[in-house]
């Protein structure tokens, strides 16, 4: 693991964002983690953790115009990192709402209308929907998705086949950039116990999709 991610795991940690026990997920799976980034609010430490996005958007060379945060926590994501970086120069950003408004300014985004490079920003990846439904309301528009930044890359099976959902996501041209991934869990000895090590790597036997 690099720096900026063990940071950014011992943060996770300290908030209560990542959480190591048995979980019920949505999709019903039993799982040995689980990550919850509103802890992360409630923590407080939002400058580092924006400092923490910037650090992988500088690691990965990601260049966009604006930014989209998908409802909900990609609201408040995604509105972090683009108050960091309107210190520097003026950063848009647009997210959407779950329900159409029709009255007042109407429709389901707020903010910057969706134009140029585009970074989607959002919590984590599992089965890549909500990244895909972000997707289909931006498609309206003549912009260009650099990718999707997430905190977390769950590295499981997407919805349509054997394939890791930001591998799917990958072969349809949308490249998924991730703080920390579930192999990078793996490798963080002296943070997760070996124990709790040992039942990660069980569950990503059985639900790690491929990467290729």
């Amino acid at each position: 693991m690099k720096d900026y991610q063990k940071e950014f795991l011992e943060l996770a940690i300290e908030s209560g964002a990542f959480k190591l026990g048995n979980f019920t997920l949505k999709s019903g799976r039993q799982s040995p983690y689980f990550f919850n980034a509103s802890a992360l609010i409630e923590y407080g430490e939002l400058n580092k953790l924006a400092d923490l996005f910037i650090k992988k958007i500088e690691d990965a060379g990601i260049n966009f115009d604006m930014i989209y945060g998908p409802a909900y926590k990609g609201i408040f994501l995604g509105s972090l990192l683009a108050t960091k970086l309107s210190e520097t120069s003026p950063m848009p950003i647009c997210f959407n709402r779950k329900e159409i408004k029709d009255h007042g300014e109407g429709g389901n985004l707020i903010g910057a209308k969706p134009e140029g490079k585009i970074l989607v920003v959002d919590d984590v990846i599992s089965s890549g929907l909500a990244i895909r439904e972000s997707l289909k309301l931006l498609e309206p528009f003549d912009v260009e998705i650099v990718g999707a930044l997430v905190t977390l890359n769950r590295q499981e099976r997407g919805q349509n086949s054997d394939l890791m959902a930001s591998s799917e996501l990958a072969n349809d041209g949308i490249n998924v950039f991730e703080i920390i991934s579930l192999d990078d869990l793996l490798s963080a000895e002296g943070i997760i116990s070996s124990s709790d090590l040992k039942k990660i790597e069980e569950y990503r036997s059985h639900y790690r999709g491929t990467d290729v």
